[in-house]
C-alpha cells in the first residue's frame, strides 16, 4: 500500500468516523473558533468613535504606523538575518489601523492639524 493510497483510506475512515458520531450524537457543541471570541472587542474598537484631538494625538502615538517586529539584522554589510512583518497575524490588526486612521482623519479634517509627523 502506497502513502497516498493509506492517506485517502485514513481520510475517509476518519471522516466517516466523525460523521456517524455527529449523528448518533446531536448533542455535541462545535468549537468555536478563537477568532469568534474576539468579536465583542473587534465591534467595540470599530464602534469607537473618536471626538478629541488629545485622545486622537494618543491613539496615533500609541498605534504604530508600521510593524515594529520587522527588523533586518546585519553585521557589516551583509543581512544576516530578516525578520518578516508579523502584525499580520495579530487578530485585532484591522480595527486598530482602521482607528489609527479615523483619528489621523480628525486631525486633519476636523482639527485642521499637521499629520505629517504621524507618517
Amino acid at each position: 500500500m502506497s502513502v497516498s493510497e493509506y492517506t485517502i483510506k485514513q481520510f475517509i475512515l476518519s471522516t466517516w468516523y466523525a460523521h456517524s458520531s455527529q449523528s448518533l450524537n446531536n448533542s455535541v457543541q462545535p468549537k468555536v473558533p478563537s477568532w469568534e471570541l474576539l468579536l465583542p472587542l473587534r465591534r467595540l474598537i470599530d464602534a469607537f468613535e473618536v471626538k478629541d484631538s488629545v485622545l486622537a494625538h494618543r491613539l496615533c502615538r500609541l498605534i504604530p504606523a508600521q510593524c515594529p517586529f520587522a527588523r533586518t539584522l546585519r553585521f557589516r554589510d551583509r543581512v544576516l538575518l530578516t525578520i518578516p512583518p508579523l502584525c499580520k497575524l495579530n487578530p485585532l490588526y484591522e480595527e486598530l489601523m482602521s482607528l489609527r486612521f479615523r483619528a489621523l482623519c480628525y486631525l486633519a479634517d476636523n482639527c485642521g492639524e499637521d499629520i505629517s509627523s504621524y507618517c
